[in-house]
């Protein structure tokens, strides 16, 4: 993993249990697998505990780590560094994708109440004219508060599924799109499945939590946007991908709807670009998912998995190849 990552990520508990468990190959973390000492570690090295910027984990590397079995990830997504090689070779891998949904999931939920009352664009007014101003000063007759919305879950991921479990603290109604997820396990989890046009067209709020891949780029495009209705809140804490930036700026410059946005396409975007400025739009900077303190919450779970293994027990949190192309 990078350098400077460990003790913000692995706690004093953790690092202890991480010493406990487990002979480490080398004190600080390593960057890179081509140096001599990298080398030796690798030849010995039966699982790699690895983070945010870890370098690819290709053939070439694991021709050089004829013991490895396993793989644990400190951090979310594995399909940054880790190659097929690593699952052709039967190696097991378990991510920290659970711990790192839960800012995720927190973050939507705080964006889905400060968007439903319109906190924004009313919060750039009153700093503006610096007097007291009502919903009315918005110029629509959009809704506006959490009261019997419809909230449209894009993605039944780790994180959709946690943001629907808070929005149970909220009175509304909330239906989901995943492809993947039957009518019997949206009931388990309390929710209306629904097709994605359907979701656009009925939803009050629509939060994103699916995966970039192939099939899900510009899942939102301008056809899709145009479904939603007038007031409508988008939020997106997944990748941008997901969404038409042209076509949604054309909606937003309109004031047609609004957006909280965490990612965008590009990111970030442009210094001119509109969306910069625009009151109805909360543009930041990609920092939803663990930062700070949150960050231990990942290598805990990390070493936690990796205990796990030292005693011969399956993961609780594996990456299944099968399952890795609808992965985040």
């Amino acid at each position: 993993m990078a350098s400077g990552l460990l003790d913000e990520v692995f706690p004093a508990p953790a690092r202890a249990l991480l010493e406990e468990t487990a002979d480490l190959q080398a004190p600080a973390p390593v960057g890179e697998f081509a140096s001599p000492g990298a080398r030796e570690a690798l030849a010995r090295c039966e699982v790699l505990l690895t983070g945010w910027g870890c370098p690819p984990v290709d053939a070439s590397v694991l021709e050089r780590a004829p013991a490895l079995r396993a793989v644990v990830h400190a951090a979310g997504t594995v399909k940054t560094f880790l190659t097929p090689a690593v699952f052709e070779r039967g190696i097991v891998v378990s991510s920290a994708a659970a711990a790192n949904s839960v800012p995720v999931a927190e973050f939507t939920l705080a964006a889905v109440i400060m968007g439903a009352k319109r906190a924004f664009p009313l919060a750039r007014l009153f700093r503006d004219r610096r007097t007291h101003r009502t919903a009315a000063d918005l110029g629509r007759q959009h809704w506006l508060g959490t009261n019997g919305l419809r909230v449209g879950v894009v993605g039944g991921s780790r994180t959709g599924r946690r943001v629907i479990e808070l929005l149970g603290a909220l009175d509304v109604d909330i239906t989901l799109y995943d492809p993947y997820v039957t009518d019997a396990e949206a009931r388990s989890l309390g929710v209306t499945r629904v097709e994605l046009d359907a979701l656009l067209a009925t939803s009050d709020v629509v939060t994103l939590h699916a995966p970039q891949t192939p099939a899900t780029r510009h899942l939102l495009d301008a056809r899709r946007i145009g479904l939603m209705r007038p007031g409508t809140l988008l939020v997106n804490t997944a990748r941008g991908a997901l969404v038409d930036t042209e076509a949604l700026t054309e909606h937003l410059v309109r004031g047609r709807i609004d957006a909280v946005l965490d990612v965008t396409e590009p990111e970030p975007l442009p210094a001119h670009h509109p969306l910069w400025d625009l009151p109805n739009v909360l543009i930041t900077p990609h920092l939803a998912g663990a930062q700070g303190n949150e960050t231990a919450r990942l290598g805990t779970q990390a070493v936690e998995e990796l205990a796990r293994f030292a005693r011969g027990e399956p993961f609780a949190h594996p990456v299944l190849a099968a399952e890795l192309e609808r992965l985040a």
